[in-house]
């Protein structure tokens, strides 16, 4: 397990380093977001037989870590299309000194480290594979579709608000957006609480909960809502929206 564990982060140290080059020819930090899910797609296909695999169940948890993967890079791909740098790492390039250097440690290969601790529930599952269905499995696998579904219905329903041109500057208050202020970040959250599950089949597995606690933490008091709020802090609307609407959790909202 250990060596699969660091031939792993090798892996993702060199596909970092290639989508770092990437982003220095295209001058766009942010296509590194793009590239988040196709790495673990990487890191699916490196650790397991995939397609060739006997088990249906196996088979099964993988192909939804493909979904999932190339759903979230396509996503993005076609919400970043012809667009400027987004507004997080422009702000960046604008400020940091030593800014190649900094980017290369603090944007890549700090996502890459996060990447290898989030992706330990895929490479756990994939080391050895078993032909027992458990219960956390399936409890598991039930967990991961209620939050990718909440992820994409999220993100297209914010994908349509943000194609109506009427609709510029405004802030999204309906379908999931009204019960969460974030509900794709709770949602992708969730599918990772899935994906820890499924894939332990005893007591000793349960180191492999650090993914879902990490990605939790990190969307929801560091990179994802903290990051988002700090853009629209002066906006009249969004006060208002985030006075009667939950943060992360979906909950009613307030009167």
């Amino acid at each position: 397990m250990l060596q699969q564990f660091f031939e792993s982060g090798l892996l993702i140290l060199c596909y970092m380093i290639i989508v770092f080059i990437l982003a220095i020819i295209l001058k766009n930090n942010s296509i590194v977001d793009i590239f988040w899910g196709i790495g673990f797609i990487l890191i699916m296909i490196y650790n397991s037989d995939f397609m060739r695999s006997e088990s249906l169940h196996n088979l099964i948890f993988n192909t939804l870590i493909l979904i999932w993967g190339l759903r979230l890079s396509l996503h993005i791909f076609l919400r970043n299309k012809g667009k400027e740098e987004d507004f997080r790492y422009k702000n960046w390039r604008n400020t940091w000194k030593n800014f190649y250097l900094r980017s290369l440690f603090q944007i890549f290969l700090l996502q890459g480290f996060i990447m290898w601790v989030v992706s330990m529930p895929i490479i756990r599952y994939n080391y050895e594979e078993t032909s027992v269905i458990s219960w956390q499995y399936i409890v598991g696998i039930i967990i991961f579709f209620i939050g990718y579904i909440f992820e994409t219905i999220s993100d297209y329903q914010l994908f349509k608000f943000k194609e109506n041109k009427q609709n510029k500057g405004k802030i999204i208050q309906s379908g999931l957006w009204k019960f969460s202020r974030h509900p794709n970040y709770f949602g992708e959250a969730v599918l990772w609480w899935g994906i820890a599950l499924a894939a332990t089949n005893q007591l000793s597995d349960f180191y492999v909960f650090i993914s879902p606690l990490l990605i939790t933490y990190l969307l929801r008091y560091v990179s994802g809502v903290p990051m988002l709020e700090a853009k629209y802090k002066d906006n009249k609307e969004f006060k208002e929206y985030s006075r009667k609407t939950s943060v992360f959790f979906p909950l009613m909202q307030k009167k």
